[in-house]
């Protein structure tokens, strides 16, 4: 039995697992590092604070409309040219843009670059998960999913920590940093082996064209994306926007946003691994994601409906938030097992990054809502209507937890 468990941690802590946990820490490092450093980063550009919520959506929306652009293009190249590939060329990418994001002078320039930035970062979780999903046995793919995501939330908590020493520029130059470092651990990762198989045989590889053109694979890719919505309504404007729901409760003390976001992954870092292991004791991926989404739910109504006397309450709401919101991970593995080896890159990479997107509607919405129904009561519908829509998806999916990941389509 001892020996047994040393090969099951043996195979858990492999290179690839862990190179794609830190990919994971520094694709969360950059996504929010823009949530916490939004309103000075916003002021030292000359922007006035009547104009930081309109002008912090629309960078926000160029950064996910980066993401949705890079999920296709780093999908079709991870089945076309191999994991590895986007692996490098993705992190590349990030890690430049995001030092020139700490040079910016102009508004235009930031836009420009949270968009290129976001077409980087678009390729880093899915290849990294796609990876961990076939180099894995069955019985521990949910384990290497707590690993991943463990390790990548606290990318979140780090982006707050280094905003709060240092000044928002050189947050950005160490995220770069960062992305050059996980560079030089990459140059010993091996490729999946299942797609060396695949380049072996005939069968088409990275032709998004088969999703499109299939009406039974549309759907699941649909239902897919459409489940981890709720996800990014949380993050994208729930905490993105957590000063603002601060002053409708009637707060006098000012909401931190970078706060938000740390305790949000900080809870998500205890979420996550109670959801794999749920996910592997109840032998689902569609239970253990359906029981936090409804608990995620009810969080919503307490921190939007309740009546908060102190951020301190505040800002614990926003922790137990993150946990009920940690199944993320385990949601992309979900797409991961849904589709064959040969089109598993381009929808494990582009369905994370339509979901983050996702938060382009949602943010524009809720920034429609707010004038007629208030900040908290805009935020409810958008929120009922997402988790309902969601859950309804999340039915009609198949379970893959036992699914054979050999098989191409």
């Amino acid at each position: 039995m001892k020996e047994k468990n040393q090969s099951l941690t043996k195979q858990l802590l492999k290179l690839p697992v862990i190179v794609a946990a830190l990919g994971y820490l520094v694709d969360m490092y950059d996504l929010f590092l823009f949530s916490v450093v939004r309103v000075p980063s916003l002021k030292t550009l000359g922007v006035s604070d009547e104009l930081l919520l309109p002008e912090g959506v629309f960078l926000l929306n160029m950064q996910l409309a980066g993401l949705l652009i890079g999920g296709v293009l780093w999908g079709i190249m991870g089945d076309k040219k191999g994991r590895l590939s986007v692996l490098f060329g993705s992190i590349i990418l990030y890690s430049l843009s995001n030092m020139a994001n700490g040079l910016v002078q102009t508004l235009p320039q930031y836009a420009v670059l949270r968009f290129i930035a976001g077409i980087g970062l678009a390729g880093e979780l899915g290849a990294g998960i796609t990876l961990v999903a076939e180099l894995l046995p069955q019985k521990l793919r949910g384990y290497g999913a707590v690993i991943v995501s463990t390790m990548g939330v606290f990318g979140g908590v780090l982006a707050y920590f280094v905003a709060d020493l240092f000044e928002w520029r050189v947050s950005y130059f160490v995220g770069g940093g960062l992305g050059l470092l996980l560079l030089l651990l990459r140059i010993n990762v091996f490729e999946s082996g299942l797609f060396l198989k695949l380049k072996q045989e005939k069968a088409q590889r990275g032709n998004i064209l088969m999703i499109f053109g299939n009406f039974q694979r549309l759907k699941k890719y649909l239902l897919a994306i459409i489940v981890g919505v709720p996800l990014w309504f949380v993050v994208g404007v729930l905490i993105t926007f957590s000063p603002e729901f601060g002053k409708a409760h009637g707060l006098t003390e000012t909401i931190v946003a970078g706060k938000s976001v740390m305790l949000i992954f900080l809870g998500q870092s205890f979420g996550n691994v109670i959801c794999g292991v749920l996910s592997q004791q109840l032998k689902s991926r569609k239970k253990a994601i359906g029981i936090f989404m409804i608990l995620s739910f009810m969080m919503m109504l307490i921190y939007l409906l309740s009546p908060i006397s102190s951020t301190f309450v505040f800002y614990i709401m926003i922790f137990f938030l993150g946990i009920f919101n940690g199944y993320w991970t385990l949601f992309i593995i979900m797409a991961a097992e849904l589709f064959g080896t040969n089109i598993r890159a381009t929808v494990a990479t582009s369905i994370p990054n339509f979901v983050r997107g996702a938060a382009i509607p949602l943010t524009a919405s809720f920034a429609a809502l707010k004038p007629d129904f208030g900040v908290n009561n805009a935020a409810l519908i958008i929120g009922a209507i997402t988790v309902g829509i969601s859950l309804l998806a999340l039915f009609f999916l198949e379970e893959t937890f036992s699914k054979d990941m050999n098989y191409v389509e």
